[in-house]
């Protein structure tokens, strides 16, 4: 099929714009979508099967009605790939719900899983986010929690990992305690200083404003009015995730984050966020979202990855 368009009216800054350094974002549809696109200045035209050609069309017109600036990469991958899964463009790159509040102004949720995610953070005092890479788990319980704190809704963010992947065995790792645990939690890291910036992260800390701690560290403690995030919650055992679980207090909201593809305790341990999920399926109050390829906003490719894996485990069971 052939499929003919004049973008009009002209405008040869946002022609730029939409075909990208040495026409990269047209070579990158045709690789993705399986189409040709061909263009004489303000004139396309894209050749290919039926469908590929009139999303890649419909593609083409979305961002073309966003390209007063240059199309930002990571935005121009996240429209490409929402093409390719068939979800119809968004000519603003920008879904009706209002953005969290942090320092990213276009932070929103880009699938529908991850706009149930939101949905149930905010209306849940615990959320259980189960998926794999890439799927914006971390990052966006961070992001609620940054919001809740900058809207003063809680008092203090509090961020946990399980230490040390199959045990939290901290004693073999040199250095001091900090030294010990900053590896680990590094992503955690990582998420505020994007969405806060780092000077304000700074002041946070210093305030105790945000606290990161190993799993460990947490028995006996009861956290109130404050936004608690447990993640790669796939390597918690039982006992560990009960304990965390119950160290919630007043006024407080929590996330849980894991990828139980990725599990690393050791043989006969039983991971703690399965059992979590199985025993508070019916318990008023905690929800649960369940992440899969098709909601991997990274790279492309990741999505691919994640699927082919998915497809030999499916294979070996």
């Amino acid at each position: 099929m052939i499929l003919r368009h004049e973008f009009l009216p002209l405008d040869n800054a946002r022609l730029s714009n939409l075909c990208g350094s040495m026409e990269g974002h047209l070579r990158d549809i045709e690789s993705v979508l399986n189409v040709s696109i061909s263009r004489r200045n303000e004139y396309f035209r894209v050749e290919g099967p039926k469908a590929a050609a009139e999303r890649a069309m419909a593609l083409l017109q979305a961002l073309y009605a966003r390209a007063e600036n240059p199309i930002p990469h990571e935005e121009f991958q996240l429209a490409l790939m929402d093409t390719e899964r068939g979800r119809p463009p968004k000519s603003d790159g920008r879904d009706a719900e209002p953005a969290l509040r942090t320092r990213r102004a276009d932070l929103i949720g880009r699938t529908e899983n991850q706009r149930l995610y939101l949905q149930n953070i905010q209306h849940h005092d615990i959320t259980f986010g189960i998926g794999p890479a890439g799927t914006g788990k971390t990052f966006l319980a961070v992001a609620c929690a940054v919001d809740a704190l900058e809207r003063s809704a809680v008092q203090r963010i509090i961020l946990s990992r399980p230490a040390v992947e199959a045990g939290e065995r901290l004693g073999f790792l040199p250095g001091d305690l900090s030294q010990k645990v900053d590896p680990y939690l590094r992503p955690l890291y990582d998420a505020l200083y994007d969405l806060m910036g780092f000077d304000k992260v700074g002041r946070a800390f210093e305030k105790g404003q945000i606290e990161i701690a190993p799993l460990a560290f947490m028995r006996g403690r009861t956290l109130n009015h404050a936004f608690v995030i447990l993640d790669e919650a796939q390597n918690s055992t039982r006992e560990q995730m009960k304990m965390f679980l119950t160290r919630l207090g007043f006024g407080s909201r929590c996330v849980v984050t894991g990828d139980v593809s990725q599990i690393d305790l050791p043989r006969g341990v039983d991971s703690g966020l399965i059992d979590a999920e199985r025993v508070l399926r019916r318990v008023r109050g905690v929800a649960t979202t369940r992440f899969t390829s098709a909601d991997v906003v990274r790279h492309p490719l990741v999505a691919r990855i994640v699927e082919a894996y998915d497809i030999a485990s499916s294979d070996r069971g």
